[in-house]
């Protein structure tokens, strides 16, 4: 930059720092809109590794769109990136089913995209002239973590969440624009030697530092996969309904820093905080929709949460849940149905063997009736050790 130059984009990040501070945005970064070309070849071979589960609109086009800020917005010169705290102590629970403590409060994508338009417009009266810009929170191409590293907002962890200054429980943001700021040099921090997060997973889905498989990850399995949790996962889900924090809850950074109370507008439900499984397996579509409105429980769907709800059942192990199971045997839902099978089988006795045995003679679905078959095998072991005979 020429001096001039200098002396106005620094002039103009005093403005931005001063209406994100009005806004309640204390953590803010800048970079420059030039192309994020390594971190889109990680990605890439991410996707090509088959690491990022089954997610159809995750695609190399969408990849490489978003490493290049300038085909969202020909003209971009600066991407200004934000983090904003939803961290809270746990309010106390309602139900045995864990849920994300992103999920608490209503949905980010909503809340943290209207500050940033109101970010925009407040910069732009000052300017007195409209702003080019694109806004994203977690609702397009960007990458916005590796964004963040570059602006300086922080650092990658080796569960490859964006360590802040008040650590990971944090929402990330962008406003791709046509103004010329000074950029922020990308962090130079690191967790060192700390490894905590990666024996915390009990799938094992940190496979290697900085490296996610996606299809081991409870929190996709719970909330974005949409076919059957595979077997050998299901009891390492134990009580979670909903996405997972096990990875930040270790983290050291979180320890020190992440104790900062959160942005109001995150403020926990104790509806949210947690799930009664055996409550929302009874939820109808339309009672699930009413309930988890202005949520991001609602991203699981409706047969995805009540799927969720049927494994933490069968983790939970409690006889009292068997006539709700045994009602979800009969769902119109194959996948609540199998994975009420498993859950019945996990709980095992007499009455979910006839349950089973019942469901056996009516289903037709292939994959219910294996999981049925799969559920009635040790049942069948433990009331009569002969019957393998």
């Amino acid at each position: 930059m020429q001096n001039s130059t200098l002396i106005r984009a620094k002039a103009l990040r005093s403005q931005l720092d001063a209406c994100a501070k009005d806004l309640g945005l204390t953590i803010v970064g800048v970079t420059s809109a030039e192309p994020f070309t390594e971190e889109a070849k990680v990605a890439s071979a991410r996707l090509g590794d088959g690491l990022m589960g089954n997610l159809p609109w995750y695609t190399e086009e969408r990849i490489q769109r978003g490493a290049h800020p300038t085909t969202i917005l020909p003209g971009a010169r600066s991407i200004i990136s934000i983090a904003a705290s939803y961290y809270s102590e746990q309010t106390g629970t309602r139900g045995s089913g864990r849920v994300a403590r992103y999920a608490w409060g209503r949905d980010y994508h909503n809340v943290l995209k209207k500050r940033l338009k109101q970010l925009v417009a407040k910069l732009s009266q000052q300017l007195e002239h409209p702003i080019a810009h694109k806004v994203y929170v977690d609702d397009g191409p960007m990458m916005d973590r590796s964004v963040a590293h570059r602006a300086g907002v922080g650092f990658f962890g080796k569960n490859t969440m964006i360590l802040t200054e008040v650590g990971s429980w944090t929402f990330l943001g962008q406003i791709i624009t046509d103004l010329e700021l000074v950029p922020d040099a990308p962090s130079q921090k690191s967790c060192g030697s700390c490894t905590k997060c990666m024996p915390a997973c009990p799938t094992g889905a940190i496979v290697a530092p900085y490296v996610i498989d996606s299809n081991r990850c409870i929190s996709y399995l719970t909330i974005e996969h949409r076919g059957p949790i595979p077997r050998e996962l299901r009891p390492l889900i134990a009580d979670w309904i909903f996405g997972c924090d096990l990875c930040q809850d270790v983290c050291p950074v979180n320890t020190v820093r992440g104790k900062t109370v959160g942005d109001d507008a995150f403020a926990p439900n104790p509806d949210w905080s947690s799930l009664d499984p055996i409550s929302v397996l009874a939820l109808d579509e339309e009672s699930f929709r009413a309930r988890f409105q202005g949520n991001p429980i609602r991203r699981a769907t409706w047969e995805g949460l009540r799927r969720n709800a049927c494994v933490v059942l069968g983790n939970l192990g409690d006889a009292g849940a068997i006539p709700s199971l045994v009602i979800a045997l009969l769902d119109a839902s194959a996948l609540v149905r199998g994975h009420a099978a498993w859950a019945l089988g996990q709980i095992g006795g007499t009455e979910v063997e006839r349950a089973l045995l019942a469901a056996q003679e009516t289903e037709t679905d292939p994959w219910v009736l294996e999981e049925i078959e799969l559920a009635l095998t040790p049942n069948i072991k433990q009331e009569n050790p002969d019957a393998q005979h």
